[in-house]
């Protein structure tokens, strides 16, 4: 064996190791995303608009503290005398303010399944996307779960009489910040910082003036409400600083394919702790997504079996 050969080894067990700690914090981060409508119950009396800019203003110092801690605050600064960062923060941050706001008022509405569905359907755009975007070739199989996805939108369409917005905006904002989160050039916890930062200036002052005009939450007469706005900051924050360095670590059809961890149990706590009602027609549509998903994951393991099964070129 040269000596050229003997790094290859120690650079794909990193790779693996890189992988494995990638795995770890997104899993962690999806399943903190599906008990977190146990939580936004709580704060349904609240209005939407109200409890996302409290999940804004408390996320600043949980993200500015973890930056301390690893003491990656240079890259902050750095960030912030870029134009071009600071636009492409602001843009992802704006698609994750969205999705925050329509996911918050739709659990508050009683419409937690149609954001299942949304969540259910984001995995799939992601892969559409990751072939459009990123050149990752897709397999008949892949595309026919796509295409399931697309018919599921149909059905929904049909029984509904217009399209499932709530669904369609879920799936579309996030996948579309996904997408531009993994380019953003600066790390996980950096970014959210950055964006939660960004986001902090107009927060706060839709706090302030719901305060001055006494229609704020956040008073010492309400402990109850002052306690749950505080902790939208820990809802928001570790999830989303878990799911950014996972992002990071692993490839993007491999986070559209984990994506649907956080919508199982958001459906199940939907059906089975809110009892919301399930008619026919979305149960029809979920079981086209689920077995889009199926049919998706099951390309996906035979793909790299095959690729495990194919021997290495000899030297």
């Amino acid at each position: 064996m040269s000596a050229e050969s003997v790094p290859i080894p120690s650079v794909q067990a990193e790779a693996d190791q890189a992988a494995a700690r990638g795995f770890l914090f997104a899993l962690s981060a999806y399943l903190l995303w599906g008990v977190l409508p146990l939580f936004l119950k709580l704060v349904d009396h609240i209005p939407a608009v109200e409890v996302v800019a409290h999940r804004i203003l408390w996320s600043v110092p949980i993200a500015g503290t973890v930056l301390l801690a690893i003491g990656r605050t240079a890259d902050v600064k750095a960030a912030l005398r870029s134009p071009r960062t600071l636009a492409m923060a602001a843009l992802t941050a704006s698609l994750i303010t969205v999705n925050w706001g329509i996911y918050v008022w739709a659990i508050a509405v009683d419409r937690t399944v149609e954001s299942a569905l949304g969540y259910y359907i984001n995995p799939l755009m992601s892969i559409a996307m990751a072939a459009v975007f990123l050149g990752e070739k897709l397999s008949r199989a892949q595309i026919a779960a796509v295409a399931l996805a697309a018919l599921a939108v149909v059905v929904l369409t049909v029984e509904a009489g217009g399209l499932p917005w709530i669904s369609l905006a879920l799936a579309t904002s996030f996948a579309v910040y996904a997408f531009l989160r993994k380019t953003l050039p600066i790390g996980p916890s950096q970014g959210f910082f950055l964006e939660v930062l960004i986001l902090s200036i107009p927060s706060l002052a839709y706090v302030i003036w719901l305060q001055v005009n006494g229609e704020g939450h956040f008073v010492v007469s309400q402990p109850d409400n002052m306690l749950l706005l505080l902790l939208c900051g820990p809802a928001t924050a570790v999830p989303l600083m878990l799911y950014g360095f996972g992002a990071k670590l692993l490839r993007f059809s491999t986070i559209g394919i984990m994506q649907y961890i956080a919508p199982t149990m958001v459906f199940l706590i939907a059906v089975f702790v809110f009892r919301e009602p399930l008619g026919m027609w979305k149960m029809a549509a979920f079981a086209l997504i689920w077995t889009a998903l199926a049919l998706y994951s099951w390309s996906m393991f035979s793909g790299r079996a095959a690729v495990a099964r194919t021997p290495a070129p000899l030297d």
